[in-house]
């Protein structure tokens, strides 16, 4: 019991000794050992280090999942060390709607037809958005959360520790200043205790500071890992946007089996009659840049023709149609209606007439007639 009274005499003596010396830095009224360039640089870097792993980890997490509600059960999961429930995400939500919906308008029908093949699309998409956030999560973060948690804690317990080895050396300089200023004759014990104190103080400081200088260091091979952990990501995400790109190219192919004028508005709003044509390319080839060919398609170069000659021509109506308004002409199925350009109008749109019924009409509706 008097040992563990004295030790703890002696660790509030060397606490209050490191808090006098702090506050007389801060005060000015003490000199204070100064660190070497060298250990200040990596200090800074360290510390530059972990500010940007947090900004950058933060942001790919709402890269990620962009609902901070989500993101905040599954940070309680991961507490909890439970497994979050499955649910499922908003091309997927998405698809499942465009499939219900085709189902109930019909699969024989076009739109039916057409809103199923795009809710299976969504879906294939949304699967490959759920590979690319798992990997991105494991690859990517991970490593990054483990700097933080594992490397970074570490440097800054020893940062700290250098930081008390300090004060302590700075303490036994400023005692043995004293010493050297009192009397020589009734100091000559407490000077030599000072100077052994001084010994001692400055072998561990240079002891710390050369396993701090070590840990520092490190971080080299902390962004040699990251840069790693970042050419994965670069590759999940390539993978990822391919593979959404072969979906949609697949689908605008399906889609392009409907009858012309039924397919992208779009391709007709293009001047001249210009259509987007998009290659086939395999999931692992390089993204080509879409260019725009001249007059590929027969339906809107016939349209092209008409709005250029101003004359009118035949056409009919694949599907019925609904006016929206008193300047609109309201169509049905299979009927045949004369139709012509009017200028000004906008390029989707003409002028149609039945009778004495007149009004635009979509050109998305029409099968122009020879």
């Amino acid at each position: 019991m008097d040992f563990n009274v004295k030790r703890l005499a002696a660790d509030a003596g060397t606490f209050l000794s490191r808090a006098v010396q702090f506050t007389e830095e801060k005060l000015g009224q003490a000199e204070k050992t100064e660190l070497d360039a060298h250990l200040e640089n990596l200090l800074i870097r360290a510390e530059n280090t972990k500010q940007w792993t947090e900004r950058i980890m933060k942001q790919t997490e709402v890269l990620l999942q962009p609902n901070p509600n989500v993101r905040l059960e599954e940070f309680v999961y991961e507490k909890l060390e439970k497994k979050a429930p499955t649910r499922m995400n908003n091309h997927e939500l998405l698809g499942q709607s465009m499939i219900d919906s085709g189902n109930e308008f019909g699969p024989g029908t076009a739109y039916g037809n057409a809103l199923i093949k795009c809710g299976e699309t969504e879906k294939q998409i949304g699967g490959a958005e759920r590979e690319f956030i798992q990997s991105s999560a494991i690859n990517f973060l991970t490593p990054f959360r483990n700097f933080l948690e594992g490397d970074f804690k570490t440097i800054l317990k020893e940062r700290k520790l250098l930081q008390v080895k300090r004060l302590d050396l700075d303490a036994a300089k400023t005692r043995l200043k004293k010493a050297r200023m009192a009397d020589a004759k009734a100091a000559v014990s407490t000077h030599k205790n000072a100077e052994q104190e001084l010994r001692m103080t400055q072998s561990e400081f240079d002891r710390q500071a050369e396993i701090t200088r070590l840990l520092l260091e490190g971080v080299s091979s902390t962004h040699a890992h990251h840069l790693r952990c970042l050419n994965d990501f670069v590759e999940a995400q390539t993978t990822y946007y391919a593979q959404c790109y072969q979906y949609m190219v697949d689908l605008q192919k399906q889609l392009g089996s409907f009858p012309s004028s039924f397919t992208n508005n779009n391709q007709s709003s293009v001047s001249g009659g210009a259509s987007i044509s998009v290659p086939t390319l395999p999931v692992s080839a390089s993204l080509p840049s879409v260019s725009a060919g001249r007059g590929s398609s027969t339906a809107s170069g016939g349209f092209s023709e008409l709005r250029s000659s101003n004359g009118s021509r035949k056409a009919r109506v694949l599907y019925d149609y609904d006016a929206a308004s008193s300047s609109e002409l309201s169509l049905l199925a299979d009927e045949v209606i004369m139709v012509s350009s009017v200028p000004g109008m906008d390029s989707d749109w003409l002028m149609g007439e039945r009778g004495n019924q007149k009004g635009k009409v979509p050109i998305t509706y029409l099968e122009l007639l020879n």
